[in-house]
């Protein structure tokens, strides 16, 4: 029986079921073939390299011979319309699509239509349906299963419950693997069952890490992957990972990364220095007694809670201002924000990504009194100003993209602009890899640059060592999903 067409469906083309469908490149045939021989895919491809199209393809294909039931799409909270119902308009024009919100969820749900797109969050709704109400579905992607990786929060326990309901089931993300080898566990137990890497986490752990006692406090453990445990563990995953390059599927001019220094004026270095100092004193006197009077006194430990606060309120006045308890800022220098409108002002288009709301509002304060054409990205944008915002970018009309990277560091396609300016470093570096291919994607013809704005001599350098350092072990990784999986084909 045809389904009825729901009341709320994303709008489709009045000239869709006419266009010719958008026809796949070679390594997205590659991608399909492997769907058709695998019901579990973890797609580790690069961002641009058209992960959701390969999806969209794969299941619209087996709906229409009658292989397939519903889809159900998870995803980040701002690609739900812009990236996915929109990509559906464009693949697979004829499925009947509903994005499900938390305002909505319920109504779109029980529409008869195709696909049914909802945001991470969504599983905790859907962990507390009856079994029925998947009867209908077959199909589950999971658009980066990332989200899912802490194994103990309810976000993940509500996925776990759910994903045994679907024969096929799909993750997409280019950082698999960020913090660690433990991180990919949980996200692919919830595609295969623990078929391949067990149904324990903590088994899992043991078998590739080992503990490391951090500090003196014995009850403070790390466990740090083991040698050879990511060869080990991707061994074991090779027949359901694809991965795809993006220097591989398209001639795409180099991206070059360099850093800007920033020096702060003597104010905000002093400010700096009287905070570290003060910071750092509140947990040395136990320390000093000890060492005085050579009596056994356990010193104060900076914990972890302690430590990212006081990294925090470091990178603040870094930053230029610092919060208080009511969350209201204090500016200590704007100098920083010359800067950066300066590094604007000499580029074309750039996308220039922040963390705080005084970043922010500084950053268009400045942009508006300058007379530079701007938008800005974060949380406060609706679906319909994200859209338009895109549309504008890519249009040329405007100069700069201020954003924040929970909202624009995935699924947007900004390839107009060849400047990427970070304010400064963060923690996030999923956040940073995928903020940093917005523009270097498929139909790039221009040369591309990262430009991260570090104070000097300060935590900023040391954050984005960090940085560095888990993005040259993240290369290796995804090299490793390449390797395994061409490994595996070969002996098929």
């Amino acid at each position: 029986m045809t389904p009825r067409r729901a009341s709320n469906l994303v709008k489709q083309s009045n000239f869709g079921r006419t266009k010719v469908e958008p026809k796949p490149m070679q390594h997205q045939v590659i991608s399909l073939t492997h769907d058709e021989n695998s019901p579990e895919v973890y797609d580790a491809s690069d961002a641009g390299t058209g992960k959701t199209a390969v999806r969209i393809w794969a299941f619209s294909r087996r709906r229409r011979k009658g292989k397939a039931g519903k889809l159900l799409v998870l995803a980040p909270k701002t690609l739900l319309k812009n990236a996915w119902a929109n990509d559906f308009r464009k693949f697979a024009p004829d499925m009947k699509v509903v994005v499900a919100e938390a305002k909505n969820r319920e109504k779109m749900f029980s529409e008869d239509v195709d696909v049914y797109i909802t945001n991470h969050d969504g599983v905790k709704w859907l962990a507390k349906q009856k079994p029925k109400f998947f009867a209908d579905f077959t199909d589950l992607v999971i658009d980066e299963p990332t989200a899912f990786k802490h194994h103990t929060s309810g976000r993940s326990r509500a996925m776990a419950r759910i994903s045994k309901h679907f024969k096929r089931r799909a993750g997409l993300s280019a950082t698999p693997n960020s913090n660690g080898i433990c991180d990919i566990w949980h996200q692919v137990f919830v595609l295969d069952g623990g078929k391949r890497l067990g149904t324990s986490f903590y088994a899992f752990r043991s078998s590739v890490c080992e503990p490391k006692q951090v500090g003196r406090n014995v009850q403070a453990i790390e466990w740090v992957d083991k040698d050879g445990a990511e060869e080990a563990v991707f061994g074991l995953l090779a027949d359901m990972v694809i991965r795809h390059k993006l220097d591989d599927c398209a001639d795409i001019p180099q991206t070059h990364h360099y850093e800007v220094e920033y020096e702060m004026p003597p104010g905000q270095r002093k400010a700096y220095d009287q905070l570290e100092m003060t910071q750092l004193l509140q947990f040395a006197p136990d320390l000093v007694a000890n060492k005085l009077t050579g009596q056994n006194v356990s010193p104060k430990l900076l914990t972890a809670v302690n430590a990212a606060a006081v990294a925090t309120k470091l990178l603040q006045v870094c930053s230029g201002a610092v919060y208080d308890n009511d969350k209201d800022y204090h500016i200590i220098s704007e100098d920083r924000y010359d800067l950066i409108l300066d590094l604007v002002e000499a580029r074309e288009q750039s996308l220039v990504f922040f963390n705080w709301r005084h970043q922010k509002e500084l950053l268009t304060q400045k942009a508006a009194a300058r007379g530079l054409r701007f938008c800005v990205m974060d949380g406060d944008a609706k679906d319909s100003e994200r859209t338009a915002m895109v549309t504008g970018y890519q249009a040329g009309h405007f100069k700069v993209m201020f954003a924040h990277p929970k909202s624009a560091a995935h699924g947007l396609t900004l390839t107009a602009g060849t400047s990427t300016i970070w304010s400064g470093p963060i923690y996030d570096l999923e956040l940073y890899e995928q903020g940093n291919k917005r523009q270097r994607r498929i139909g790039q013809t221009k040369k591309t640059e990262v430009v991260m704005v570090l104070a000097k001599d300060t935590i900023e350098e040391k954050v984005y060592q960090l940085l560095q350092g888990k993005d040259v072990r993240m290369k290796t990784l995804l090299d490793l999903f390449g390797v395994m999986a061409a490994n595996v084909k070969v002996k098929k």
